[in-house]
C-alpha cells in the first residue's frame, strides 16, 4: 500500500482554491473507493491512497470502476472527473466541480455575447501565447493564420531541440498507435491538457461552451484555454517524451506534463489567466469563506440584486 502526495490537513479554505491541487491522476483497470477523505485504487498490485483535495482533475480510463462514495468526497473537495479512453487520447464525459458563485460565468456570458468583446478576448488570449506579436487590429482570419504560422515554428524549434524527426501534424482519431511518436506524444498532450483545462472551467463556474477562439462545440471554452500552454507546456512535454524512444510514449508524455504542471504552477495560472482575459475582480466569490456558502440572489430594477428566499409581493425592494 503507498500514499501518494501527503500533505497536512486543509482548511475548507484550501479546499476550494483550484490552483493548489495536482493537475490530474489518471487511472486505468482499477477499482476507485473511498477512504475516509482518501480516494483508493485498487488493482492487482494493491491499494493505493490518494487526498481527493489535492486532485485537480481524475482521469478514469479503461477498466476503471468508481463508487458512489468515491465521486461523492471527490465532489465535495471539488476535484473534477473526467471519463477518458484508452492513454487518455479521448475523452467521454466530465463529473461536475464544485462551485458556488455565477460571478465568472456572468462576466463570460457578457463578453462573449457582444461581438467586439468577444473579438476583443480572443486577441487577448492570443497576447497571451505569443506575447512578441502584437494582436491588436488584427481579424479573426488573421488570428488563425498566425497561430497557424506559430504552431510550425514550435513544431520545427522542439525537432531540432530534441533531435526528433517531425513531417507534419498526422491525427488518426480512432487509430492512436497510426501515428508516429511524436503526433502520438502531442495527441496525448492535448487531451491532458483538455482534461485539466476542463477541471478548472468547470471549478471557477464557468462555461465549457461559450468560446471565444473556438465555437460550435460544447467544450470551446475548455480549448480555448488548454491552447493557452500548447506551444511552452504541451508540445515541449510531447518531444520529450519522443525523444526517449518509441515505445509507451502516451504514458511518458503523461508523466512528464504532470512534472512540468506542477513545477511551473500551470493551474495557478490558468485561473489567473481566466479571471484576467474576463476582466472578473472575484467580487461576488463565495469560495474564499470558511465553510463556502450559497449565496442566492434575485435580479430587481437598475441592476440591482436582492436577498433570494424572500417574498417580496408586499415589499418595496429599491
Amino acid at each position: 500500500m503507498s500514499t501518494v502526495s501527503r500533505r497536512g490537513a486543509s482548511s475548507p479554505r484550501e479546499l476550494a482554491r483550484i490552483g493548489d491541487r495536482l493537475s490530474f491522476v489518471y487511472l486505468e483497470r482499477c477499482t476507485v473507493h473511498r477512504d475516509a477523505n482518501a480516494i483508493t485504487a485498487e488493482d492487482a498490485d494493491g491499494v493505493t491512497h490518494i487526498p481527493s483535495a489535492t486532485i485537480g482533475t481524475l482521469l478514469l480510463g479503461p477498466g476503471t470502476r468508481v463508487t458512489h462514495q468515491a465521486m461523492a468526497v471527490l465532489g465535495d473537495s471539488g476535484a473534477g472527473v473526467a471519463w477518458v479512453g484508452e492513454h487518455g487520447v479521448r475523452y467521454y464525459a466530465g463529473g461536475r466541480a464544485l462551485t458556488r458563485s455565477s460571478g465568472l460565468v456572468e462576466a463570460q456570458a457578457t463578453a462573449w455575447a457582444n461581438r467586439r468583446t468577444r473579438l476583443e478576448v480572443a486577441r487577448a488570449m492570443y497576447r497571451l501565447r505569443f506575447p512578441d506579436e502584437d494582436p491588436a487590429g488584427r481579424t479573426r482570419q488573421e488570428l488563425l493564420s498566425m497561430e497557424g504560422r506559430r504552431l510550425k515554428d514550435c513544431y520545427r524549434r522542439e525537432s531540432a531541440r530534441t533531435g526528433v524527426a517531425w513531417r507534419r501534424r498526422d491525427y488518426h482519431r480512432d487509430d492512436f498507435a497510426a501515428g508516429d511518436a511524436p503526433n502520438q506524444g502531442v495527441t496525448a498532450a492535448a487531451q491532458c491538457m483538455y482534461g485539466i483545462a476542463h477541471a478548472v472551467v468547470a471549478a471557477l463556474g464557468c462555461s465549457p461552451g461559450l468560446g471565444f477562439v473556438h465555437s460550435g462545440h460544447e467544450r470551446s471554452f475548455v480549448l480555448d484555454v488548454a491552447d493557452l500552454y500548447k506551444t511552452d507546456v504541451a508540445i515541449p512535454a510531447a518531444f520529450d517524451a519522443a525523444a526517449e524512444g518509441e515505445e509507451d510514449v502516451a504514458a511518458r508524455t503523461r508523466r512528464m506534463l504532470r512534472d512540468r504542471i506542477n513545477e511551473t504552477g500551470l493551474l495557478d495560472r490558468c485561473v489567473r489567466n481566466i479571471k484576467e482575459l474576463l476582466g472578473y475582480d472575484g467580487t461576488r466569490d463565495t469560495a474564499d469563506t470558511a465553510p463556502p456558502q450559497d449565496r442566492v440572489t434575485l435580479q430587481s430594477d437598475g441592476d440591482v440584486q436582492v436577498e433570494g428566499g424572500r417574498n417580496y409581493g408586499d415589499e418595496i425592494v429599491w
